[in-house]
């Protein structure tokens, strides 16, 4: 069996809580983002117990990195101590980001209509602006890279690719998934589980 990798979604911050299409805008960890990261933490240091040969790698955006901070800090490790990828941003939203789905509709109506009735290959306007499938083909070669045990800190859209890719999701499965925060995923073969 392979090893496993730990994948964690980056705490909540403000704009998760009024359900704001975040994307690249580098937002921070609100006060119960903090707690889910430390919590995560905590979990992974039951799971991993020692964590020596693990590979830590983050989103290089703020709320990524505070994240794994907190939980190596918690996992009683050097917070500083982990390398970044650009790659596992999250997807760019182009000029949607920081609206919310109500906002956007009130401004364009109808804007929203076409990504929802194909939200994985629906690209929003704006320059840099992705589509999901854009953002799997993104991270497609750091996931074929996190072979031996690791711990990835990411974003929600990342890890609906990573259940396209190991899981084997549909793109509907993949953009109905809950993606929680305060949980972790254990990636290991050709399983994908919450833990």
């Amino acid at each position: 069996m392979p090893a496993p990798v730990y994948v964690v979604r980056h705490g909540q911050t403000d704009w998760n809580a009024e359900l704001r299409l975040q994307g690249q805008a580098d937002i921070d960890l609100n006060a119960l983002g903090r707690e889910q990261a430390a919590a995560n933490g905590r979990a992974l240091a039951g799971l991993i117990g020692d964590a020596a040969g693990y590979d830590f790698v983050a989103s290089p955006m703020a709320r990524t990195r505070h994240t794994m901070e907190l939980l190596r800090g918690a996992m009683g490790l050097d917070p500083m101590a982990y390398r970044m990828d650009e790659r596992l941003k999250e997807l760019n939203f182009g000029d949607w980001q920081g609206y919310t789905a109500e906002e956007l509709e009130a401004l364009h109506p109808g804007s929203t209509r076409e990504r929802h009735l194909a939200k994985w290959d629906f690209q929003p306007p704006g320059e840099g602006a992705e589509s999901y499938q854009m953002l799997l083909e993104r991270v497609t070669p750091v996931f074929r890279t996190l072979q031996g045990p690791s711990v990835c800190v990411t974003h929600g859209g990342v890890i609906r690719g990573l259940f396209r890719f190991a899981g084997g999701l549909s793109k509907e499965e993949a953009c109905a998934l809950t993606i929680p925060q305060d949980r972790i995923l254990r990636w290991q073969g050709d399983r994908l589980d919450w833990l």
